[in-house]
């Protein structure tokens, strides 16, 4: 490899605030917060949604399609049945 063309390279914490969620990883971020997380100290990210947070992750919420979309299409655009 090619030297002073890649960025760092480190251990970064990513931190989902609305789950209360952390995790430490290696990334090219960084940050000027930094947070003591398992007996090191690490630059932090902050992030809206994370595997914590996301609703098809987490299962808490669900959209339930109680009306097919086949059907919904036909009313919509007044197609009556089938052909």
């Amino acid at each position: 490899m090619r030297k002073d063309i890649h960025p760092a390279y480190q251990q970064v914490v990513f931190r989902d605030r609305a789950a209360g969620f952390a995790f430490r990883t290696g990334s090219t971020l960084t940050s000027s917060e930094e947070i003591d997380f398992e007996g090191g100290r690490y630059p932090v990210i902050d992030v809206d949604i994370s595997v914590a947070s996301h609703p098809y992750w987490s299962g808490r919420d669900r959209i339930v399609d109680t009306e097919g979309r086949v059907e919904r299409f036909r009313r919509r655009y007044g197609l009556g049945g089938a052909r």
